[in-house]
């Protein structure tokens, strides 16, 4: 699902009392705002969905080139990790309602 997609569903939703214009505002707000705090080392926590946080992954000194094989230098850098909560758990696994 693409971000248009869901604008569209959100829309469809609430029974287009929104213009679909704003709620792709609302929706790039939320987006920047995750973003922002993860970037600044801060966790963001969406109750009954998971929790966005900053991951550092270690230098490693013996990677691969997938494509030739060749050995090379990974650097440190960082990336975002995604727990989710237990109610999303037990939704994917249909052992909860999906609305």
């Amino acid at each position: 699902m693409v971000k248009s997609e869901i604008i569209s569903k959100l829309s469809d939703k609430i029974h287009r009392k929104i213009k679909k214009s704003e709620l792709e505002k609302i929706l790039n707000v939320i987006i920047n705002t995750i973003v922002y705090e993860i970037k600044y080392q801060k966790a963001v926590e969406i109750r009954q969905f998971g929790r966005f946080s900053q991951k550092k992954i270690k230098e490693k000194m013996n990677a691969r080139n997938p494509r030739t094989g060749e050995k090379i230098r990974a650097k440190a850098r960082l990336s975002v990790a995604f727990k989710m909560s237990k109610e999303l758990k037990n939704r994917i696994n249909n052992r909860g309602s999906l609305n």
